[in-house]
């Protein structure tokens, strides 16, 4: 198979040349590499060049063509009929050696696959227990394998608003536990949903299906709303042997309030690009889960330091303001 590398960035010169170093240790290279550089100046496109990577194609975007599904689409125009699966890596990722060689080999076992997702291993401590073992109200097990559970989901399950699907799969009130919630079992595991920023596609899937340009510049949940929309043609899977690191720089990142206000409007977006037409009760659940979500967050202002508080608020508020536009201005649904 013939894969080709899509590397979107924007302000983080050297987190990519970090990134490019370990594509450069992988047991499997891509067969080519782009890179859409989104930034505001040429930092990126000078440590690059310092770097003097080979078989590197540099693509600096102008303000158009600025945001994260829009490189990426941009990025997708660039690669030629001979590729067989396009990958996507966040910049402020790292790889382990096999990353590459392991998602190949998903494709060879699951033909039928459309997409298959990455697993990131720097995040969550996992710990392997047996058969008998019984997890706390605390803790989440899965697989044979329990990690400790935050305190959102701890209430969430006190009040009867847990995700009621496994991990990767959206419940029909959304809200539900991300792909992070797979363990480190080594096993692929098949989902209707994966994260964008640790992806490969077939390009012919890349073809058919375009990343929606609704979520404009930094796109949070654009990667819920490509592959749910994908979900529906054919299989997407996580094989957890495909590991890489995530760092989340904290450079190109949108201010606290504007983040908080996409948490509830993309959020509602992706919820109903799965289900066009919920139930009353799914509704209600939606809606009760954002509001909890939301008062946790303001609570964060009396228990942590004083950057914490005043970023914990300005996102709290961003979610408020994100609940009642809701009211007035819905979002329309783009079939892309």
């Amino acid at each position: 198979m013939k894969v080709a590398l899509i590397i979107c960035t924007y302000q983080r010169p050297i987190p990519i040349v970090t990134l490019l170093h370990s594509v450069k240790k992988q047991t499997r290279q891509p067969d080519r590499i782009i890179i859409v550089d989104g930034s505001l100046d040429n930092a990126s496109e000078l440590t690059l060049q310092k770097e003097n990577f080979q078989d590197v194609s540099y693509y600096r975007v102008n303000a158009e063509q600025r945001g994260l599904t829009k490189q990426r689409n941009y990025g997708i125009d660039k690669v030629n009929d001979a590729i067989d699966i396009v990958c996507f890596l966040d910049d402020d990722t790292v790889l382990e050696p096999m990353y590459f060689e392991a998602l190949i080999d998903t494709y060879k076992v699951h033909p039928e696959a459309l997409g298959v997702g990455g697993y990131i291993i720097n995040e969550i401590n996992w710990k392997k227990v047996d058969t008998s073992f019984k997890p706390t109200i605390h803790q989440f097990l899965y697989d044979g394998y329990v990690r400790s559970d935050g305190s959102r989901f701890v209430l969430r399950k006190k009040l009867g608003l847990d995700a009621d699907r496994q991990p990767g799969f959206l419940p029909t009130f959304s809200h539900g536990r991300s792909v992070s919630f797979l363990p480190p079992s080594g096993k692929t595991y098949q989902v209707e949903q994966f994260m964008g920023g640790v992806a490969s596609y077939r390009l012919s899937a890349l073809r058919s299906q375009r990343f929606s340009e609704y979520f404009e510049g930094y796109g949070l949940y654009e990667d819920a709303d490509f592959t749910l929309r994908l979900s529906k043609k054919g299989a997407l899977y996580v094989n957890t042997n495909a590991q890489l690191h995530h760092y989340h720089d904290p450079d190109g990142r949108p201010n606290k309030f504007s983040y908080g206000k996409m948490v509830i409007r993309n959020g509602w977006y992706i919820w109903r690009v799965r289900y066009p037409n919920p139930k009353w009760i799914a509704r209600i659940k939606w809606n009760a889960t954002a509001a909890l979500l939301t008062l946790i967050r303001f609570t964060n202002v009396l228990t942590k330091n004083k950057k914490i508080r005043t970023e914990a608020f300005t996102e709290a508020s961003g979610r408020v303001a994100g609940w009642f536009s809701l009211l007035v201005n819905k979002p329309k649904i783009k079939d892309e």
